[in-house]
């Protein structure tokens, strides 16, 4: 399904979550038309670009997405300043912006559109149905078997999860049942008072494709 998107008189087709469905027909008047759409402070100022194009240089020469943790190291922000720059989160504020998804984790979009959507993982007797991103399709089919799973494949440090993972996935599996919204990193972080340097040692795949994926949520 596709949305029209217009700001100053041109037009862009999205997602229904805002993401612009082509990478190619981004410009910077569509970042500026999201921007004003989430109620960011505008113009964009240079540490906004700096970030913007950050994500976007990253996706074009490598065809993934920028993890949060690079795109802090790289643009030399720290976290709370970034909280300040993209209050609606990193995902649905800094990528969506720049007109890069987490669904551009690893392959780009268009090089996923002929591959079955729905994959199935089995632990014991339960099957997992997950989509081609590897996320759960459907987060009530969660449990810790799953999570331990997910981590092993992953190949999460120390090869099974610890107590600070655990209150990771628990916070966010909590959030998720209390609001039906995955909460952002800055979120996240607050709650649990960790920074970007250990929430990266626990998930070195990133925020959402690790510890969301993890949890069995993903941004819909």
């Amino acid at each position: 399904m596709t949305v029209t998107f217009a700001f100053k008189e041109k037009k862009y087709e999205t997602d229904p979550m805002g993401f612009i469905s082509d990478f190619n027909n981004w410009d910077q008047n569509f970042a500026a038309g999201i921007a004003e759409k989430l109620k960011m402070a505008t113009p964009l100022t240079k540490e906004h670009w700096d970030v913007i194009d950050y994500i976007r240089d990253t996706f074009d020469q490598t065809g993934r997405c920028p993890t949060i943790f690079e795109t802090a190291k790289n643009t030399s922000l720290h976290r709370r300043i970034l909280k300040k720059l993209f209050p609606t989160g990193y995902l649905r504020g800094a990528c969506l912006i720049a007109g890069i998804t987490y669904k551009e984790g690893f392959v780009r979009q268009r090089e996923l559109s002929s591959i079955t959507s729905d994959f199935h993982h089995g632990i014991s007797d339960k099957i997992y149905r997950v989509d081609v991103r590897g996320f759960l399709v459907d987060p009530d089919d969660w449990d810790e078997a799953y999570a331990e799973y997910k981590a092993y494949e992953m190949k999460i440090p120390g090869g099974k999860l610890s107590t600070r993972h655990w209150e990771v996935i628990h916070f966010l599996r909590r959030s998720y049942e209390q609001t039906k919204t995955v909460p952002t990193i800055h979120e996240t972080c607050d709650f649990l008072n960790i920074e970007f340097d250990e929430l990266e040692q626990l998930f070195p795949d990133g925020y959402h494709r690790g510890g969301v994926k993890i949890a069995g949520l993903k941004v819909r």
